[in-house]
């Protein structure tokens, strides 16, 4: 999908004047940013979303990205690279999940043992949580794609708070 499209859909819901006022710019300025940037006929305009994509391939630091997901409440984590594979790897893959799902309960259970969580305790939370996503969005991927090459590519997580 083209910035330009995305951002006609979201002003199906979110109104372009509205979003003109919150952000101090005019209304053609806003309907421009959902028309294709056409440099022969000069409708369109370069929008937000391709200058964030022009910034990122720039400047090749996902900083950028991962700061943009925490402002909408998410997280960043990147696609694996997909290479073609034999789905071997699927119930190794499998296995990994469950552990990493099994190593978070173990750190919440530890932590919340004594009916209270220090922040040490909620970091280790945290770490374990980003470890079990980070592993999880990249078997859902390997799904998707149907290539378990990455998962079997993968080095093996240590985790020294165990």
């Amino acid at each position: 999908m083209h910035s330009h499209e995305l951002l006609r859909e979201v002003f199906d819901k979110a109104s372009p004047k509205q979003v003109a006022a919150d952000l101090g710019l005019s209304l053609s300025m806003i309907y421009k940013w959902a028309e294709p940037a056409d440099n022969v006929s000069g409708s369109g305009a370069s929008n937000p979303l391709d200058r964030i994509d022009a910034l990122l391939r720039s400047t090749n630091d996902e900083r950028l990205v991962q700061w943009i997901c925490q402002k909408g409440g998410g997280f960043f984590i990147r696609n694996p690279k997909v290479h073609n594979a034999h789905p071997d790897f699927l119930i190794p893959a499998t296995n990994e999940i469950i552990q990493e799902f099994a190593d978070l309960l173990a750190v919440v259970a530890n932590a919340a043992a004594d009916n209270h969580i220090s922040p040490d305790e909620a970091t280790k939370i945290r770490a374990r949580w980003e470890e079990l996503k980070v592993a999880t969005e990249c078997f859902v991927h390997c799904c998707e794609e149907g290539n378990f090459q990455r998962l079997k590519e993968r080095p093996p997580r240590i985790h020294p708070e165990k």
